[in-house]
């Protein structure tokens, strides 16, 4: 046990030094579930190649670090670092961006907790600011509403969020997932979301994939992603894990 408390500790302020929570990988939007308390679920995304206009970046790694502290919360630390392929004049070759620190915490007990009727859940916290980033400079507020519900076919996750950006902006988030039967090894998976900023452009994303469940705390994804922002287009490939295992065990 002891081991165990000191790797978390290690992971845990490794991720806190680095310089919205969303997350759920490989999507933007995230479900209505947290880590049971007293476990520690890793959200890796060891590599994805984004293309955002003319620019090209490499994103290794993306980690969401998700702690289950109760039976119906976690605490989530997220951060992601960014290295550009073709930079422009001054630009850092490198950048910590999304970052963030958030509270999930379930308010109904539903499908996805292995009880009837669709699940609800709640996740707020801070937007930091990023480290070498070009964007991202300030400090923001973030709070959202997520209700999944899960059949014998399929699973759905409804996702809608206010914030008040790090560039001291209101900002409005919707997100839907839809996956594949959740029995099935390796499920097909779809996100679609659409998120607008006051004096920003709306940007439109869509998103296919597929996570391949290799057992109990262990899974691995793969998604393709599309946008458009102002006219520019995104493309993105995201490939990751999640990893969870317990820290304590609870009496």
């Amino acid at each position: 046990m002891s081991r165990s408390v000191c790797i978390l500790g290690t992971i845990v302020l490794q991720l806190a030094c680095v310089p919205m929570a969303h997350a759920y990988r490989p999507f933007d939007s995230t479900d209505a579930d947290v880590a049971p308390a007293g476990e520690f679920e890793l959200e890796l995304g060891p590599l994805g190649r984004l293309r955002d206009g003319s620019k090209r970046l490499l994103v290794a790694p993306a980690v969401i670090a998700n702690i289950g502290f109760s039976r119906d919360r976690e605490l989530v630390i997220q951060g992601q670092h960014e290295a550009a392929i073709d930079r422009e004049p001054g630009e850092s070759r490198s950048a910590l961006v999304d970052n963030g620190v958030f509270i999930k915490q379930v308010l109904r007990r539903g499908a996805l907790q292995d009880q009837s009727g669709p699940s609800v859940a709640t996740e707020y916290g801070v937007l930091l600011p990023s480290v070498h980033g070009q964007a991202q400079r300030g400090t923001g507020l973030s709070v959202a509403g997520i209700v999944s519900q899960r059949w014998q076919a399929a699973t759905a996750h409804l996702n809608a969020a206010l914030a008040w950006n790090r560039d001291h902006e209101p900002d409005v988030f919707l997100g839907a997932i839809l996956e594949g039967p959740y029995t099935w090894r390796v499920r097909p998976v779809a996100e679609v979301f659409t998120e607008q900023a006051r004096e920003s452009a709306r940007i439109t994303s869509g998103l296919v994939g597929a996570i391949w469940r290799v057992r109990d705390g262990l899974s691995f994804d793969v998604g393709v992603r599309s946008a458009r922002a102002s006219g520019d287009s995104i493309h993105e490939v995201r490939l990751g894990l999640t990893w969870a295992f317990a820290y304590r065990k609870e009496r």
